[in-house]
């Protein structure tokens, strides 16, 4: 009964939906990073990997000591633009700041994780991330920083600009189904391995 119960077990292990995240990349901290409060929209482009968005990492350059207590986002169609599909202030126990290091130029190098986000997304889908409105107790301004990662990124002054370090977290399952030969491969041993130790203990 043990044996056929840890099966069961690892089977519906097997099958539970995956959970990816889109990366961006790592956090650079050392080029440049760009205003995300003060009137600026920082937007950047990702493609959707599952089918809802649960929260979202990105890096910052901070004045000394400052710690982000809130920021405005939105998951649009373009660029700061077009359709809305998610959008929000995060505060509070949705927002932390966690500090990194410092850099050669005197800024904090913090990472900020947004969490608690219910946004419904298409697997394929390209969508973009957009920042502003960022807030510090000391009213200081706060940069997203930049990578140059894959994406395809603008500032709403500016224009064009490279892309800043960003993780989409996302749960749900993917538009293909993840390995299956695996899957049964997996199953069939364990099933496997279930008959021999049924064979030898009777």
């Amino acid at each position: 009964m043990r044996i056929a119960a840890l099966t069961v077990l690892c089977l519906a292990l097997a099958v539970i939906p995956a959970m990816a995240d889109v990366n961006n990349g790592p956090i650079n901290g050392t080029t440049d990073a760009w205003t995300i409060n003060f009137g600026y929209v920082v937007s950047d482009q990702y493609t959707a990997d599952n089918t809802t968005v649960t929260g979202f990492m990105f890096g910052v350059w901070e004045f000394p000591g400052d710690v982000l207590s809130s920021v405005d986002w939105s998951i649009t169609s373009g660029e700061n633009s077009g359709t809305t599909f998610g959008s929000g202030t995060a505060s509070g126990k949705n927002v932390t700041d966690q500090f990194i290091s410092d850099n050669q130029y005197g800024y904090d190098i913090d990472k900020i994780t947004v969490s608690g986000l219910s946004v419904p997304e298409v697997s394929g889908t390209k969508y973009w991330l957009n920042l502003q409105n960022a807030t510090v107790p000391s009213g200081d301004p706060v940069y997203w920083d930049e990578n140059s990662g894959k994406a395809s990124a603008s500032e709403s002054a500016v224009g064009t600009i490279p892309s800043e370090a960003f993780t989409i977290n996302t749960s749900g399952s993917s538009g293909s189904t993840p390995e299956p030969s695996s899957i049964m491969l997996f199953g069939s041993g364990i099933l496997g391995l279930a008959g021999v130790l049924r064979r030898k203990m009777f």
